[in-house]
């Protein structure tokens, strides 16, 4: 009678894999359901434009100043991403900068005047450098 118990006391073997892979198509197909979606949103966030900072004087300076780097050759062109000099609108974009100095003098606070100074002698320097 002992020897009837240990023999029903054994272990027993269950296969769990048939339920693993169906838990694994379920998850392929939710993905696959779910990676359209993620794709539309993507595209959605690409057609949008980035946000546009605020606009103080300052950022205007950076941004006359990014394109004057631009013309010089020293940064990429942002839509093209191509490197080309373009000397005479480096020189309008410079001189631009120069008038917005001598028709703001008196008026700015010391933060943007030091940038505009700073900014102004820089693309000169690069400018004559550009001229060689």
């Amino acid at each position: 009678m002992t020897e009837d118990k240990e023999e029903k006391k054994g272990f027993r073997v269950i296969d769990k894999r048939i339920a693993a892979e169906a838990t694994e198509k379920k998850a392929k197909v939710k993905k696959e359901t779910k990676a359209p979606e993620k794709e539309a949103q993507k595209e959605a966030r690409a057609e949008q434009p980035p946000p546009v900072p605020e606009v103080t004087f300052s950022a205007f300076v950076y941004s006359l100043s990014t394109s004057a780097l631009v013309h010089l050759g020293e940064i990429p062109e942002p839509i093209s991403e191509k490197m080309e000099k373009n000397l005479p609108l480096a020189k309008q974009t410079i001189d631009i900068l120069g008038i917005l100095q001598e028709k703001t003098k008196g008026n700015l606070a010391q933060e943007e005047e030091n940038l505009l100074n700073s900014f102004l002698y820089d693309l000169r320097m690069r400018y004559v450098k550009a001229m060689g």
